[in-house]
C-alpha cells in the first residue's frame, strides 16, 4: 500500500509529461491520477488499525552500503501522523490540479506533471522509516518546487525562488551532515533503532532542528516566506502553505525530538521562545498586509510558530494539539489560497484597495470566504478551536506565562482574518470588481466544497483523527519519554 501510494503519482508524472496528449485529455489524465491516489489514500485510512505502530511496512535491501558496514534500506510505512500527512499530500495535490485547470496555466503538460512528481516526494518522505531515505524524499521535493516557482509566477519569482533555494539548501546541507555523522556512528540509518538508543550531541540535534524550522517555517528562518508565497501561483502557494510547512513540523515531531530527546528537552525554551515570538510577529504583520496572500502568509507563519509551541510544550496535549492543528490548518491553508486565486483569476490582483464588495450579488463565493475565515480564526467549536484548545493546555501545562502569552496570540487571528474577509466581501466596491464579476461556479465549487466538507468532518469528529495518532509510536513515544526524563 505504501509504495503503491509512492509510485502512483511518480508513475503519472512519467506518463503526463511524457504522452504527447492534447492539452484538455493531459490535464484529464493528471486529475484521475491525482484523485486515484486520494482513494488509494482513503483506503489506507479506512483499513489503518487503531491499536498503533507503523502499518503497510515495506523493509527491502536498497542500494550498497559505500564500504561504510551501515546498511541502507527501502523501508517505508505509516503510523498514524505519516497517514494523515499523506492523505493530506493527496487532497491537496488533487485541489491544486484542479485549480491549474481552471486557471488555464501555460506548459500545462510540464506544470501539472511536476505537481505529480512533487506528490510523490511528499508521501515518500512522510512514509520514509529509515533516514537516507527521508533525505531523498526531502530533496526531491525541492526540484519540482524549484521549477514551478521559478518558471511559473508573477515577476518576482525568480528572486523569490533564488531566496528559497538558499535557504533550504543551507538547511538540507547541515540535515545531510547531521544524518551521515548519526548513521555511521551509530551503524545504522533505521530511524525505529536510531530512536531506541536516543543521543546526546547538541550539534547534531541543532542541524536536524535548523532544517526542519527554515522549512516549517519558523521565526526568524522565516525569511524566504513573504517573497514565495507572493510569487508563487496561488497552487504552489496553497501547496507551501498547506503540505510542505508541515513536512517541517512533522520532521520535528518523528526526527529531531525523538533522536535527541534529552537535548530537545534542554533546549525547549528556546524553541518556545521562539515560537511566542513568530505567534506575535506573524499575527501582527499579518494584520497590515495591502493584499490578501499577505495576510494568509503571515497568519501561516503565526500558525506554524503555534505548532512549534505544542511540539515543545512536552507533553500529550501539547503534541496533540500540534498535530491536530498541521492536519486543520493544512485544510484551511489550501481553501484559503486557492479562494484567493479564484479572486485573482476575476479581479487580477490581490490588493485590498482594489477590491471589496465580492458579497454583492455573489453569496457563494462570499459563503466560502466566510467558512473559510471563520475556521482560519479558529471560532469556537471548529476543528481548528480543538487543536489550538490542546495547544493552550499543553502550554499551561508547561508554564502558565507560556500559556497566557500563546492565548493572546492566538485572540489576535480573529483580528486579521476578519479584516481580511471584510476587505475582500464587504467594504466599498474596488476598481476591479464588477456587476459582471461571476460568483464561483460548478467547476470552482468542485474544489471549495471537498476542502470545506473535511473542516467539517474534522469539526465534527476529531477524534477520528486524535484515535489514529494518541496511539501513533512515533508521534507519542519520544515526548512520552522525554516527560520521564
Amino acid at each position: 500500500m505504501t509504495s503503491a501510494l509512492i509510485f502512483l503519482p511518480l508513475a503519472g508524472a512519467l506518463i503526463v509529461g511524457l504522452l504527447p496528449l492534447q492539452r484538455r485529455a493531459t490535464e484529464w489524465l493528471a486529475l484521475v491520477v491525482a484523485l486515484a491516489e486520494a482513494v488509494l489514500g482513503a483506503i489506507a485510512l479506512i483499513g489503518f488499525n487503531t491499536g498503533g505502530g507503523i502499518q503497510y511496512v515495506q523493509n527491502t535491501r536498497w542500494i550498497s552500503d559505500f564500504g561504510t558496514g551501515v546498511p541502507i534500506r527501502y523501508h517505508v510505512g505509516m503510523g498514524g501522523l505519516s497517514l494523515f500527512m499523506v492523505l493530506l499530500s493527496a487532497v491537496g495535490i488533487a485541489a491544486a490540479i484542479g485549480a491549474a485547470m481552471i486557471a488555464g496555466r501555460d506548459r500545462s503538460r510540464a506544470y501539472l506533471a511536476l505537481l505529480l512528481l512533487l506528490e510523490s516526494a511528499l508521501v515518500l518522505l512522510f512514509t520514509a522509516q529509515e533516514l537516507v531515505l527521508f533525505y531523498v524524499g526531502w530533496e526531491v521535493m525541492m526540484i519540482p518546487l524549484y521549477v514551478l516557482m521559478g518558471q511559473w509566477g508573477g515577476e518576482g519569482r525568480r528572486r523569490a525562488t533564488f531566496q528559497f533555494v538558499v535557504y533550504t539548501l543551507v538547511g538540507s546541507l547541515l540535515m545531510l551532515v547531521a544524518i551521515a555523522v548519526l548513521g555511521v556512528t551509530a551503524h545504522t540509518f533505521e530511524l525505529s533503532a536510531l530512536t531506541a538508543h536516543p543521543h546526546e550531541s547538541t550539534w547534531l540535534f541543532l542541524a536536524f532542528a535548523a532544517a526542519f524550522c527554515i522549512k516549517a517555517p519558523i521565526f526568524p528562518l522565516h525569511g524566504w516566506l513573504p517573497s514565495a508565497y507572493r510569487e508563487s501561483t496561488p497552487e504552489v502557494t496553497a501547496l507551501l502553505s498547506g503540505v510542505i510547512s508541515k513536512a517541517g513540523a512533522y520532521g520535528l515531531i518523528v526526527f529531531a525530538v525523538p533522536l535527541f530527546p534529552s537535548v530537545a528537552h534542554d533546549w525547549r525554551w528556546v524553541f518556545l521562545g521562539l515560537g511566542l515570538a513568530g505567534l506575535l510577529y506573524g499575527a501582527i504583520v499579518a494584520f497590515r498586509q495591502p493584499d490578501a496572500r499577505g495576510v494568509v502568509a503571515y497568519s501561516s507563519l503565526s500558525q506554524m510558530n503555534l505548532i512549534v509551541i505544542g511540539i515543545f510544550a512536552f507533553n500529550s496535549n501539547g503534541v496533540t494539539g500540534a498535530i491536530l492543528q498541521m492536519v486543520n490548518h493544512g485544510v484551511v491553508s489550501l481553501a484559503a489560497f486557492l479562494l484567493i486565486g479564484l479572486v485573482e483569476l476575476r479581479a487580477g490582483s490581490d490588493r485590498f484597495r482594489v477590491l471589496g464588495g465580492l458579497a454583492n450579488g455573489r453569496p457563494v463565493m462570499s459563503t466560502v470566504l466566510l467558512i473559510a475565515a471563520l475556521w482560519a480564526l479558529a471560532v469556537p467549536g471548529s476543528g481548528i478551536f480543538v487543536s489550538e484548545l490542546y495547544i493552550l493546555i499543553g502550554a499551561f501545562q508547561q508554564q502558565a506565562v507560556l500559556g497566557g502569552v500563546a492565548a493572546c496570540g492566538i485572540v489576535l487571528a480573529a483580528m486579521y482574518m476578519l479584516r481580511w474577509y471584510s476587505a475582500l466581501a464587504h467594504e466599498q466596491d474596488g476598481e476591479k470588481v464588477s456587476a459582471e464579476t461571476p460568483d464561483l461556479r460548478v467547476g470552482e465549487l468542485a474544489i471549495a466544497v471537498p476542502l470545506i466538507l473535511i473542516l467539517f468532518a474534522m469539526t465534527a469528529y476529531p477524534w477520528g483523527v486524535m484515535q489514529r495518532v494518541t496511539t501513533s509510536q512515533v508521534a507519542f513515544d519520544a515526548p512520552a519519554k522525554v516527560q520521564q526524563l
